[in-house]
């Protein structure tokens, strides 16, 4: 694997973990009780806590390229060798 291919590999991890991570914890103003004044959405969460899940979501994505990088460093799947262009 070429550096190119491990970081686009990394980030494609690291955008479909964040999306899996957002939801997780987050309260809405409807499930809090707490009324929405000038047009916000009640569905909106209280606290999204935003640093936090991105922190929690790059080391998750580290641990599932380190994961991937074993998977083929081991040759347990491999890559198909596309011809340079």
């Amino acid at each position: 694997m070429s550096l190119f291919t491990g970081v686009a590999i990394y980030l494609t991890l690291w955008w479909t973990a964040l999306f899996a991570i957002l939801p997780l914890g987050t309260k809405t103003y409807a499930e809090s009780g707490i009324e929405v004044k000038d047009g916000g959405d009640p569905g909106a969460p209280v606290n999204p806590n935003l640093k936090r899940k991105f922190i929690t979501t790059t080391w998750v994505s580290a641990l599932l390229w380190i994961a991937l990088w074993l998977v083929l460093k081991f040759h347990l799947v491999s890559l198909p060798n596309f011809p340079a262009a």
